[in-house]
């Protein structure tokens, strides 16, 4: 086996491995919560936690790598891009939030972990943090081709539109109306999608 051949088999076993760790973590911390011990997820995939350490660096670098794969294992930013594509910005703008509420309910049980330990627990607000600043970017450019369509309402500045539909269509403004006050996800989508269309965009 050539040495090439041999450093392409090890890259691969190599990724699965950290595909494995992260899937594993997954499951685990939404069962038992993101506080769980690093210990905890590498005897979920039979390793040693030296080697979970050596794959990640630290506790904060499995967190992230963690929500930056479920980006990938739900294909989120895959949704996301090919409904920003949609011509008219009435439609536009409700083809990503669809596609985005098809992603919160996949993310909600390790989401909601990672937002109630952001205060006391760094490595948790790191993670999060990385996951909603990406988010807050594709909303921005979201609301730039609204803007540049004429569709923006009155009185909203780019940067202001898209902190609102950023806030307003949160994991935790999800969370309040699914578990505080009962309601069903569909209405909690429909209701957070018709509230920002009939804000943000010009009536027509």
């Amino acid at each position: 086996m050539s040495n090439l051949v041999a450093k392409k088999r090890n890259n691969t076993k190599s990724e699965r491995s950290r595909e494995e760790i992260l899937d594993a973590a997954w499951d685990l911390i939404a069962i038992q919560g993101a506080s769980v011990s690093m210990a905890k997820i590498a005897a979920a995939v039979g390793m040693t936690r030296q080697s979970i350490y050596v794959h990640f660096g630290s506790r904060g670098g499995l967190l992230i790598a963690l929500v930056r794969r479920a980006d990938d294992r739900f294909d989120i930013w895959g949704g996301v891009e090919r409904a920003i594509l949609e011509l008219d910005p009435t439609k536009r703008l409700d083809a990503c939030l669809r596609a985005w509420y098809e992603f919160v309910p996949k993310i909600h049980p390790v989401a909601k972990d990672l937002i109630s330990l952001r205060a006391s627990d760094p490595d948790a607000a790191g993670a999060w943090i990385d996951r909603m600043e990406d988010l807050r970017d594709f909303h921005l450019r979201l609301i730039e081709t609204i803007a540049a369509d004429g569709a923006l309402a009155d009185g909203w500045t780019i940067e202001d539109a898209a902190d609102f539909v950023w806030g307003i269509s949160s994991v935790q403004m999800w969370d309040l109306f699914i578990k505080d006050r009962k309601w069903s996800e569909e209405k909690a989508t429909v209701m957070i999608r018709k509230t920002i269309a009939t804000t943000l965009l010009k009536i027509r």
